[in-house]
C-alpha cells in the first residue's frame, strides 16, 4: 500500500499553490495602479485603492480561524480561488468606476488572503520537517516569478484585447491552480474542532497564542527587521536615478523575477547549517548594509538596477525564511495549521506597511538619501536587538 507521504507532491510543485497570490497581487499593486494612472486618475485615489487592497492582509487574520473549523482546507481553497478570480475580473472591468473598483479589488484581495492561508496550512501539514524549508522557498518563487509574468500579461491584455476579454484572460490565470488543489491529498477537517462550539474553538485559538514559539515569531515578524519596504517604493524613484520609464519597467519586470528566484533558492541551502530565524535576521542585517552601500553610488540607471535587484533579492530571501519559520512552527497534524500560518504570515505584512509610510515621509523631508538611511537604520537596529534577544533566550525553542 502507498502511504500518504509517497502520494504527496514534491515541494517544487506544491509551491505553485501560491499562484493566486502572485496573480491577484500583480493586479492589485501593479496593473490596476498603472491602468488608473493611464486614465489620469488622481494620485490620492490610486493610493487609497492600493492601501485598502493591501489592508486585506491584516483584515484576513481574524477571519482565518474559520478555515480550520468544520470544513476541509481543500474546499476553502477552491471556493476562495474561484471567488478571487471572479472579483479580479470584476476589478479590471470597473477600472473607470473607482468606487466599484475599490470594492471589487478589496474582495479579491480578501479572497486571495484566505486562499493563501488555507493552502499554507494544508500543504505545510503534508510535508516532513526536512522539506518545509524547500516549500517555503517555492512559495516565494511562485509569488515573485508568477507575479512578474502576470503583471506584464495583464497590462498587455487590458490594453490590446477587446473588452471584456482582457479582464477575463487575466482572471482566468488564477484558476490555473485548481488542478493542483484537486490532485493534492487533503485530510478531513479535524473531528474535535468540527464538534466544538465556536466559543470552545476560540479557546483553542487563544491557547495557540500562548505558545512561546508563536509569541517569539510574532515579535520578530512585527518588528521592522527584514521588511524591505523599499521594494515597493524604489520603482517610483526612477527619476532620482535619471532612469527612463521604459528601463524602470524592464528592471521592475524581468529583473525582479530573476532576483526573487535567486533570493528564494539560497535560503534552503543555508537552512541546512543554521535556523531560519537566524537566516531571517542575517538577511535583514546584510540587506540594511547593502542599502547603506547605495548612498555613495552615482545616481544613474546602473545604480538603479543594482538597487532594485538587490532589494528584491533580499526581500525574497526574507520571505522565503519567513515561510520556512512559519511552516516549521506549524509542525505536523496541527488542527489549527491554517490559522497559525495566516496569523504569522499576516504579521510580516504589518512592518512592510508602516516602514513604507516611514520611508515615504523621510523622502519628503530629506529626499532619497533620507529614505535609504531611514530604512537601513531602522531595520539594521531591529535586527541587532532581536538577534541579541534571540541568542540569549529564543534558541532553546527547537521548532524555530
Amino acid at each position: 500500500m502507498t502511504n500518504k507521504s509517497d502520494r504527496t507532491l514534491p515541494p517544487w510543485l506544491l509551491g505553485w499553490g501560491n499562484l493566486p497570490l502572485a496573480i491577484n497581487g500583480s493586479v492589485g499593486i501593479i496593473a490596476v495602479p498603472d491602468l488608473l494612472a493611464s486614465a489620469h486618475t488622481p494620485e490620492v485615489q490610486i493610493a487609497t485603492v492600493t492601501s485598502l487592497y493591501l489592508a486585506t492582509a491584516f483584515i484576513g487574520i481574524p477571519i482565518t480561524p474559520i478555515l480550520d473549523w468544520r470544513y476541509a482546507r481543500r474546499s476553502y481553497a477552491i471556493v476562495f480561488t474561484i471567488l478571487c478570480a471572479i472579483f479580479t475580473c470584476a476589478s479590471l472591468l470597473a477600472v473607470r468606476n473607482v468606487s466599484l473598483l475599490t470594492i471589487f479589488l478589496f474582495l479579491s484581495g480578501l479572497s486571495n488572503v484566505l486562499v493563501v492561508n488555507s493552502v499554507g496550512g494544508w500543504f505545510g501539514n503534508l510535508l516532513p520537517t526536512e522539506q518545509k524549508d524547500s516549500l517555503g522557498a517555492w512559495f516565494t518563487i511562485a509569488n515573485f516569478s508568477g507575479g512578474g509574468v502576470a503583471a506584464a500579461f495583464s497590462i498587455f491584455a487590458m490594453r490590446h484585447l477587446p473588452a471584456p476579454w482582457g479582464a477575463i484572460a487575466t482572471a482566468a490565470l488564477v484558476l490555473l491552480v485548481l488542478p493542483l488543489y484537486l490532485s493534492t491529498p487533503c485530510p478531513r477537517a479535524d473531528g474535535k474542532l468540527a464538534s466544538e462550539s465556536f466559543q470552545a474553538f476560540s479557546t483553542d485559538v487563544i491557547a495557540m497564542f500562548r505558545r512561546k514559539e508563536v509569541q517569539w515569531i510574532l515579535a520578530i515578524f512585527l518588528a521592522p527587521a527584514a521588511s524591505f519596504a523599499l521594494t515597493n517604493t524604489l520603482s517610483g524613484f526612477g527619476h532620482d536615478f535619471h532612469t527612463s520609464d521604459e528601463m524602470v519597467g524592464l528592471i521592475g519586470g524581468a529583473g525582479v523575477a530573476i532576483a526573487g528566484v535567486c533570493g528564494s533558492l539560497v535560503v534552503p541551502q543555508i537552512a541546512k547549517r543554521m535556523s531560519p530565524v537566524t537566516i531571517y535576521l542575517l538577511v535583514g542585517l546584510v540587506g540594511a548594509t547593502f542599502t547603506v552601500s547605495l548612498l555613495p553610488q552615482a545616481h544613474d540607471a546602473i545604480t538603479f538596477g543594482i538597487a532594485i535587484m538587490g532589494e528584491n533579492l533580499f526581500q525574497a530571501a526574507a520571505f522565503s525564511a519567513a515561510n520556512a519559520i512559519t511552516l516549521r512552527t506549524i509542525g505536523h497534524d496541527n488542527p489549527l495549521a491554517a490559522t497559525q500560518y495566516g496569523v504569522l504570515l499576516g504579521a510580516t505584512q504589518i512592518p512592510l506597511t508602516y516602514m513604507q509610510v516611514l520611508d515615504g515621509n523621510a523622502y519628503h523631508v530629506v529626499g532619497l538619501v533620507g529614505t535609504l538611511l531611514t530604512d537601513a537604520g531602522v531595520s539594521g537596529l531591529a535586527c541587532l536587538i532581536l538577534g541579541t534577544l534571540y541568542w540569549q533566550f529564543g534558541r532553546k525553542i527547537a521548532t524555530i
